[in-house]
């Protein structure tokens, strides 16, 4: 058989031929280097047949920076943490041990508790792994022989996988650990040059609730040091600005047992809701958009009628009433919209109609999924739909992407996207998500946005452009969507009278460029580390009195800042004035200004966040505030 190789070349192999015989036909060292194969653009175990025609490309150590690369090291990784703990505490079960972005994490049983102290004691056993050096086998075994090994291993998380596994069963092995497991796994542990426990967390068996809760030991691991050194400082660096932590000292938000994943605003945070809220109303005023309000909840008739009943139901929140009637609370906006351009007729000369609404969604959120601001089961989404003809559709896309530049580049943020394309789930015929995705890509490339594809992402009632952007730190976050759909508004009967004086099909755009407002504050704390700009900052302006004779003066230069549009408050002098302006530098205040026997409105003396002081007359003080 023959496989062709990256510059086009034909490798010819005999029949059978696996990855690593490919290697070893190139070149004994590509052969020592490898660790993966892509074989038609999909990673393989280079242990693995490849098949007559293929199209493959090697990966080797070279290719650290690699995706695929890092993810069979750090997957051979977690199998090293699943060998040391099994060793270190006797009767442990071990469930799961995928790579995930970053890193990767294990799961497992304990027979007790285990600290974080714990893992230096299970980071130096995996350290005598690698000393020692460990190689990694595959076998194929049938269903009944994995269920007899496991049984007899007592590991009922591993019969359960083997139960509900599709097509063969795979075991590998290294050292005394034999693992369920489909690959790709390294040749053997020499390229794993670097490796990281970094924390414990409680994880559901299988994310659900009702099943027992394990230990997911997280790390990470690299092919060099040196890429683990950065990466620890980047880490380090995203937990002094983890969102949750600086929400606390912040003061902006806290979160409450009573409702699990549901943020209480404090009143610095709303300052920063009210402020993204002013500014979405504000734009979408002047975009053409219509606020409208419509209710939380729903009877079960309009969510069948919008397909959420049937592929939604699982996430939505329920309320039970008498004669088996059956409510669900809203966890998206667009069905009430629909039944707001339902509730006319509508003419071609109406569309395209834009509405807007930010109301409270509610989504069941797992318990184990939720995390902060950013995974919530309370949300609110900048939330709008597009009521158009088939020949606005190109004009709206533009438009909502030119929106979405406008509104990131206010955070100096430049958004990319995935082109999420029909899920095996989908509602309507093949021609209609030609249509809508040739729609939704033709729109990307039209406008140079970068975009890569999401083959069977997209909603089940059409294709979506999920939007991106990337932090101060590198990290990758996922904000809204902007989406084209022909389904929904058909199964609502939703059509418009044309210049024909026939019924023609509406299309409709849901849009959302913040996503949520929970979830963009969580990314906007943690882009900025709580030091917001000026016109985002809770509390612009901070008046510290030196003692108790200037508080009058202090709170006259407050209300003359306040009357001119600011967020200011007053420092009371209950501490020394060091402390004070301590504090608000804590706080990331922009501007703290101190006012004593020698300040005035004609000279005040004025700190920059940062520590910058100039003397500037009240006057001079807020033009300043104007050009920032």
């Amino acid at each position: 058989m023959k496989v062709v190789l990256p510059d086009e070349s034909q490798l010819e192999l005999p029949d059978g031929a696996t990855g690593l015989d490919a290697a070893r036909a190139i070149g004994p060292k590509l052969a020592e280097q490898a660790v993966l194969v892509r074989a038609d653009g999909r990673v393989q175990d280079l242990r693995l047949p490849l098949d007559d025609g293929q199209r493959i490309q090697l990966l080797t150590t070279r290719d650290k920076d690699d995706p695929d690369a890092l993810a069979v090291l750090r997957h051979s990784s977690a199998h090293l943490v699943a060998e040391a703990v099994r060793r270190l505490y006797p009767g442990v079960k071990v469930a799961i041990g995928p790579p995930i972005e970053n890193g990767f994490y294990y799961d497992f049983d304990f027979p007790e508790p285990i600290r974080e102290e714990d893992l230096e004691t299970i980071q130096a056993e995996v350290e005598r792994e690698l000393a020692e050096g460990r190689e990694w086998s595959r076998e194929e075994i049938s269903r009944d022989e994995a269920r007899k090994l496991f049984a007899a291993e007592n590991e009922p998380y591993k019969i359960e996988l083997v139960d509900t596994a599709e097509g063969d069963i795979s075991l590998y092995t290294q050292g005394e650990f034999t693992d369920l497991c489909r690959g790709p796994h390294l040749q053997n542990s020499k390229p794993i040059k670097a490796l990281k426990l970094t924390g414990l967390a409680g994880a559901y068996w299988r994310g659900d609730s009702t099943k027992p809760q394990l230990t997911r030991i997280y790390g990470t691991a690299f092919y060099d040091q040196k890429d683990l050194d950065g990466y620890l400082e980047r880490l380090e660096e995203a937990r002094k600005r983890d969102h949750r932590r600086l929400g606390n000292q912040l003061d902006l938000f806290h979160f409450d047992e009573h409702s699990p994943g549901s943020p209480l605003w404090h009143p610095k945070g709303m300052a920063i809701f009210n402020t993204l809220e002013d500014l979405r109303r504000r734009e979408n005023a002047q975009r053409g958009y219509l606020e409208v309000k419509t209710p939380l909840i729903y009877d079960k008739a309009l969510w069948e009628t919008s397909g959420h009943w049937e592929k939604f139901r699982e996430s939505m929140f329920l309320i039970p009433l008498e004669h088996d009637q059956v409510y669900g609370i809203k966890p998206m906006n667009c069905p009430g919209h629909m039944l707001l351009f339902g509730s006319a007729l509508r003419s071609y000369r109406d569309l395209p109609i834009r509405y807007a609404e930010a109301a409270p969604l509610h989504r069941n959120e797992l318990a184990g999924a939720l995390h902060g601001l950013t995974r919530v089961r309370y949300v609110t989404q900048d939330d709008a739909h597009i009521f158009c003809t088939q020949e606005q559709i190109p004009a709206e896309l533009d438009a909502c992407i030119d929106y979405l530049r406008f509104l990131m580049g206010l955070f100096g943020l430049e958004p990319r996207a995935e082109f999420s394309t029909r899920p095996e789930n989908k509602l309507g015929s093949d021609e209609e998500w030609d249509f809508s995705e040739g729609e939704l890509q033709a729109a990307l490339e039209r406008n140079h946005m970068e975009y890569v594809v999401g083959a069977g992402e997209g909603s089940f009632y059409g294709p979506k452009i999920d939007l991106h952007i990337t932090d101060v730190l590198g990290r990758s976050w996922q904000l809204g969507t902007i989406q084209l759909d022909r389904q929904m508004p058909a199964r609502f009967g939703l059509t418009y009278m044309g210049a024909d004086n026939a019924e023609h099909a509406v299309f409709v755009i849901h849009r959302a460029l913040f996503g949520s407002f929970e979830r963009f504050i969580g990314i906007l704390i943690e882009h900025y580390g709580g030091a917001f700009p000026l016109w985002l900052a809770p509390v612009q302006v901070r008046i510290l009195p030196v003692g108790e004779a200037h508080h009058d003066g202090a709170q006259t230069i407050a209300l003359r800042l306040r009357e001119a549009g600011y967020r200011v408050d007053v420092g009371e002098p209950t501490e020394t004035i060091g402390k004070r302006i301590r504090t608000a530098e804590m706080e990331k205040i922009p501007f703290v200004v101190v006012y004593g026997d020698r300040e005035s409105e004609e000279s005040l003396a004025v700190r920059s966040r940062g520590g910058e002081q100039e003397t500037l007359s009240l006057a001079d003080f807020v033009t300043k505030l104007a050009t920032l």
